[in-house]
């Protein structure tokens, strides 16, 4: 019996040792869920939203034409939806306004059991403060991170649209899985004997079974788990099965849609291919934007709306455009500036923990003796190099110079020459002021490329480094609160950021309104006078003052707001962190230099978070600006040169339009059939009404435009089959508006010919009838023009337009009115110089005033795109067609004109006389008199002239021409 009992007696030791080292076992895989379950749960979160979001966007940009565009240097383009930037559409939920309220309640309720069970262990703690309880860190870590953790989900709910989505669904499976096993393995321990945990427990207390303190925690998780099981068939039953029925429903109609119905899309794609109304550009030649979106490098018109992942390809598409690929030193430069960022981090992880190690030294801790000047040497020696005011940040800032000037004048340059190589399409479309703003963004790739690189990355990774430094260098508490002071000041930087945007764009808009009533107010100064409106112009600017300090004080008590909240959100992390560090020092577990380190430490990051708001709407508005100029090279030239083309070598000037058709737009012909031919050394006039075609001929001979069929042969070549800039290297043109530059008219003249002389500049001057009214100017030659040529008269500027000509000695030379500013006297002159001109070259001229083009060769009366009537002055008038009908009318009018100048010359005098007192009764009689005559030829006038008549007019005036 004794032996029995010895034998039994050993055997239930083992057993429950066996049990004791099972339950410790548990504790521990315990212990590590609940250190990992809020890390696994973000992280997994994270992971499937950003895979949807990626997903979602990959699917929107796949409805994007994708070309195989490339810009400067072979680099890629940014895929980009023409509307981007516009206000988008509101997107829908995949339920509806009460299911979305169920899932926020849902997730509220699952947030808020974690509240429940921290108060539970609050509670116990408090009244069993005598054992010295406590639930130790792991559960700790898990109730607050957790809490967080769903916040998270609740903010993503709340936030974003739609919501929930199968990130949501597989979190919240993951979540159940994780739940359930942290309450299978929370069941087993407290159902069997175990430990209470306490720090520093007088004595050990053991309990047999689950307490009423562990049965609420348990009925608290059991509730969590019946939320998450409640969330997850929500979503089955709102949304996928939802879905599922849509598309049942989706497959049974589209059973029943008519063959012969077409694909609506099709349709839609081949409508509009046929071109709109009022377009300029030609059939198949000009780049289709999306309907009613505005070029993609114009300004948009509101702060659009980007996502994060939009952000990310932004920056990897913009970064070939800052390497420097030419240029080995610059690169090994770049690399260089890599470098330096990332001892800037190692810098900073030194500088708080040297501090530390100071004061450690000074206070005597650690057993550490001897002088510290040794160890402050090494601190200043870490702050003279910190930060980007320290002398890595100045060494990074001098080597990243002559980079970003590389990048800058490389985009710049590449993008100036694209603009200039489109097509006139482009350029009569085009807003100037948009293309100028375009261009002028050249260094807002290098400010977002910048500003991400080494300010926004930087503050990223420095957040990420102070979680790790504060789990290894102090514990699990000091690394879950700045992780929940990152996310809250990060979110709530992010969303207010992108609510003072809108305030922003208000104040400005108010700025800008404010200035167009002060400008229009100066500008009609005289009418404000004739209308004595002066105290409603007050009012007017006195209302757009007081409603751009409305914005402006919105504007200002945003960013006030903005930075107490981060101020707050900062502040309360700093004193838990204190409030911890503190409790540590006081009894014994950390030293003073720790609590010293803390400090430091926290001030370095709260520098750069202070100004993430700032750099988030720094960036936003960077990355808009390199994209409207990225934009500019989707743009393409809708007339170049074929593979096969080969230059036009010499020119005689022989031209002839073959069966010429063209539009601008395909249900409004421009040329029908045009077929005409201009021998070498003969002039040809086009007249007509507008729009009949004549300035259509000049652009498609100068290829502007191609011809939609037929041919148009310079010298028996096809202009087609010749380089364009040799076709144009003997063409002159001198158009109806003359543009210049504003530089001095030496520049302007010798742009024709850079190398001409300046003997042959005075040539050509002389010959244009301009040289002697240039020697009058006070600077002569170097007079500056001012900006368009605007401080010449518009004679001058057509004479000088002449003289360029002169100067280029083309072969072919097309004048568009090119004598309608002049006064009869300098016609006279500038009409010889062009037969002196035109001998030996062909030329071509556009003309209303019929009376310049009576010498021509050849006449060609357009109508309607076509050659109505052609042949000599005097073979139209023979004709009595369109021709003469013209002829007719202008005499009419010149005669009109010229009796009503007598008539005022004649009132002029009379007025003069009667305020002289000279009148009288023989002056009245013989005024009457001439009156009366006066009348008579008016009569005859106004009765017009025979055909006879308008002969020997024609041959007079011709004579005089």
């Amino acid at each position: 019996m004794t032996d029995s009992l010895s034998l039994d007696l050993p055997l239930e030791l083992s057993a429950a040792e066996a049990r004791w080292v099972r339950n410790r076992t548990l504790q521990s895989i315990l212990a590590i869920l609940q250190y990992a379950y809020p890390i696994f749960l973000l992280f997994f979160f994270l992971t499937a939203f950003t895979l949807r979001s990626i997903l979602a966007s990959n699917t929107n940009t796949n409805n994007i034409r994708k070309t195989t565009q490339r810009g400067p240097g072979g680099k890629p383009l940014p895929i980009t939806d023409p509307t981007r930037n516009f206000v988008k559409k509101q997107v829908n939920d995949d339920v509806t306004p009460s299911q979305k309220r169920l899932f926020e309640w849902l997730s509220l309720a699952a947030a808020l059991t974690f509240v429940g069970n921290s108060t539970n262990v609050i509670i116990h703690a408090l009244t069993a403060r005598k054992e010295h309880w406590w639930c130790g860190q792991a559960v700790a870590i898990y109730l607050v991170g957790s809490f967080f953790v769903y916040c998270l989900f609740l903010i993503s709910l709340l936030d974003s649209k739609p919501a929930p989505t199968v990130a949501h669904l597989a979190t919240w499976s993951v979540a159940l899985v994780l739940e359930i096993v942290l309450l299978a393995c929370s069941f087993a321990i407290y159902t069997h004997p175990h430990n209470e945990p306490a720090v520093n427990p007088p004595r050990q207390r053991t309990r047999l079974r689950m307490t009423t303190w562990e049965s609420t925690e348990v009925a608290i998780d059991l509730l969590r788990i019946v939320l998450l099981l409640a969330l997850i068939g929500s979503y089955l039953t709102f949304v996928t099965w939802q879905h599922k029925k849509q598309a049942g429903e989706a497959g049974s109609s589209s059973e029943t849609v008519s063959l012969l119905g077409g694909d609506r899309d099709s349709q839609a794609e081949n409508g509009h291919a046929n071109g709109g109304y009022g377009t300029t550009a030609p059939v198949g030649g000009k780049h289709q934007h999306t309907e009613g979106a505005p070029p993609a490098w114009s300004r948009p018109v509101s702060a659009p709306s980007r996502s994060w992942w939009e952000y990310i390809k932004g920056y990897h598409v913009f970064f070939p455009y800052l390497w420097p690929s030419k240029d080995r030193r610059l690169q090994l430069m770049v690399v260089i500036c890599f470098v330096i960022v990332i001892a800037q981090r190692i810098v900073n992880l030194m500088v708080p923990d040297q501090i530390g190690a100071i004061v450690d030294n000074l206070a005597g801790d650690k057993g550490q003796t001897g002088s510290p000047w040794v160890a402050i040497l090494i601190f200043i020696c870490f702050r003279f190099i910190q930060g980007n005011n320290g002398l890595l940040g100045a060494i990074r800032s001098t080597l990243w110079i002559p980079v970003s000037q590389y990048s800058y004048r490389e985009l710049s340059v590449a993008a100036f020459e694209h603009v200039h190589s489109l097509s006139l399409d482009f350029h009569l479309g085009k807003k100037t002021g948009e293309v100028l703003s375009a261009l002028g963004k050249g260094s807002s790739i290098n400010t977002f490329l910048e500003q991400v690189t080494f300010q926004v990355v930087p503050m990223l990774i420095d957040l990420a480094v102070a979680i790790g430094y504060f789990l290894v260098k102090f514990d699990a508490y000091y690394a879950l609160v700045i992780s929940i002071v990152t996310f809250w000041y990060i979110y709530l930087t992010i969303r207010m950021a992108q609510w003072r945007a809108e305030i922003r764009r208000e104040m400005v808009n108010a700025d800008r309104e404010e200035d167009a009533v002060k400008n229009d107010s100066m500008v009609s100064y005289e009418t404000v006078k004739y209308f004595n409106a002066e105290a409603y112009e007050f009012n007017r600017y006195r209302d757009a003052v007081t409603k751009f300090q409305k914005a402006e004080y919105q504007v200002l008590f945003s960013l006030n707001l903005m930075n107490i909240s981060q101020n707050t959100v900062f502040m309360l992390g700093l004193l838990v962190t204190c409030f911890i560090a503190a409790y540590q020092v006081t009894t014994g577990q950390l030293y003073v230099g720790k609590f010293v380190t803390l400090i430091m430490y926290m001030g370095q990051l709260q520098s750069p978070l202070n100004f993430f708001g700032t750099f988030y709407r720094m960036i936003q508005s960077a990355m808009i600006n390199s994209e409207r100029m990225l934009e500019l090279f989707r743009e393409q030239p809708t007339v170049v040169d074929s593979e096969d083309a080969v230059k036009l070598p010499s020119c005689e000037g022989d031209l002839r339009f073959n069966d010429v058709h063209f539009s601008y737009d395909n249900r409004k012909p421009a040329l029908q059939g045009l077929d005409f031919h201009c021998p070498l050394g003969t002039t040809t006039a086009f007249v007509g009404e507008s729009g009949g075609g004549k300035s259509t001929v000049f652009r498609l001979l100068y290829r502007f435009y191609n011809t939609m069929s037929g041919s148009i042969q310079v010298d028996g070549h096809d202009v087609e089959e010749l380089t364009i800039d040799s076709v144009r290297r003997h063409i002159g043109v001198v158009p109806q508006d003359t543009v210049l530059f504003n530089e001095s008219l030496m520049y302007n003249l010798k742009y024709a010919n850079p190398e001409a002389t300046d003997e042959q500049v005075y040539g050509a001057c002389r010959a244009a009838s301009i040289h002697d009214k240039i020697m009058t100017f006070p600077d002569k030659y170097e007079t500056k023009v001012g900006e368009r040529g605007l401080r010449l008269s518009g004679g001058e500027k057509q004479r000088v337009a002449i003289a360029r000509t002169i100067l280029k000695d083309p072969r072919i030379i097309m004048l568009d009115e090119a004598t309608a500013a002049l006064d009869t006297e300098t016609e006279q002159h500038i009409q010889e110089a062009f037969q002196t001109l035109a001998t030996g070259r062909t030329m071509l001229i556009i003309a209303h005033r019929l009376s310049t083009i009576t010498h021509a060769d050849q006449i060609l009366v357009l109508h309607k795109g076509k050659v109505a009537e052609r042949g000599t002055h005097e073979e139209l008038l023979d004709r009595n067609g369109h021709y003469a009908a013209m002829w007719k009318k202008q005499i009419r009018a010149q005669r009109a004109a010229e009796q009503a100048k007598v008539l005022k010359d004649k009132a002029d005098r009379l007025r003069r006389e009667s305020k002289d007192g000279t009148i009288g009764m023989d002056d009245g009689s013989s005024s009457h008199s001439n009156s009366s005559s006066d009348d008579e030829k008016t009569k005859v006038f106004r009765s017009g002239p025979s055909s006879e008549d308008g002969k020997n007019g024609a041959s007079s005036t011709g004579g005089k021409s």
